[in-house]
């Protein structure tokens, strides 16, 4: 039987993730496994607490949103460590990608019978991140700034938060002159955005990259060119379903490694973390890190 650790993020999901654990750890104990619960102090904490409990040979869950899961699975990347995700955040993205049931039941059956599969994972260096890995995507421009909105919102939670951060991201944004290098062949882009993802997913439910594939060993290269707002603003609502990939102003490209830098102080994101410029530089660890799915 399968012994767990669950790191929590105490703060997810408006303090959500500890009754999301309850009802699925019910489960896993009910079934005979051996669950133990750390609360994490901060980002580096929740990691060192995974490190830990995997090199004692425990399954490791994040408990919470794209950021606790990107930054402990980043964390378990190239272990033998196997990784479960209780999604409880305001994202949930790569848990989405991954078409993890909500159903905590179900939840707990595939934490406790599944197979561990190899996902790929996204080692990022820049001036902040120094081989930093992470799950979902990396996303430089107005998504990267309507991130950061949406992290500071108070009112507004889940999905809300990020289409307003979005409005007031849009309404503010000049244009960019990108230049973006995928596997050494250069592109020349003006515009919103550019994305290289893992996970089809960002922004609580966007398809940013509907070709995007967790166990391909390709990062999907998005860019979103310049458009008059009210295109943008249809392009936005296009990402509920992925439809925007079909329009001229959006360039869709697959690689290994991609290196973006724009001729101003774009600020970049990574599963939900925004906290650098570029320019940055990707690259896919191809089934790095074991998941349950």
């Amino acid at each position: 039987m399968r012994q767990f650790t669950a790191v929590v993020n105490p703060t997810a999901g408006g303090s959500s993730a500890a009754a999301a654990l309850l009802q699925v750890a019910r489960v896993l104990r009910e079934s005979g496994a051996e669950l133990e619960t750390e609360y994490s102090r901060s980002l580096a904490h929740a990691q060192d607490i995974a490190r830990d409990a995997g090199e004692r040979g425990r399954v490791v869950l994040a408990v919470g949103g794209d950021g606790i899961t990107g930054g402990i699975g980043g964390a378990l990347s190239g272990t033998d460590t196997v990784f479960g995700i209780v999604p409880a955040g305001r994202g949930n993205d790569f848990a989405r990608a991954l078409e993890l049931p909500s159903d905590p039941d179900a939840l707990a059956r595939i934490l406790l019978d599944g197979q561990p599969r190899p996902v790929d994972t996204i080692e990022v260096r820049s001036a902040v991140h120094d081989g930093t890995v992470v799950l979902g995507s990396v996303y430089a421009g107005v998504d990267a700034l309507a991130n950061r909105h949406a992290n500071h919102a108070r009112l507004l939670k889940g999905a809300a938060s990020y289409y307003a951060g979005g409005l007031r991201a849009v309404t503010t944004w000049r244009p960019a002159d990108y230049r973006v290098t995928v596997d050494g062949e250069e592109h020349a882009v003006r515009g919103y955005t550019v994305v290289a993802a893992n996970s089809a997913y960002y922004g609580s439910g966007r398809m940013i990259a509907p070709g995007a594939r967790v166990d391909d060993g390709l990062l999907e290269v998005v860019m979103i060119r310049d458009a008059p707002r009210h295109l943008f603003f249809a392009m936005m609502n296009e990402l509920k379903s992925g439809t925007h990939v079909a329009r001229p102003e959006v360039l869709v490209l697959q690689g290994r490694e991609i290196r973006i830098e724009a001729d101003r102080a774009v600020p970049y994101g990574a599963d939900g973390e925004v906290d650098a410029v570029l320019p940055v530089t990707v690259k896919v660890l191809p089934g790095a890190l074991k998941v349950l799915y």
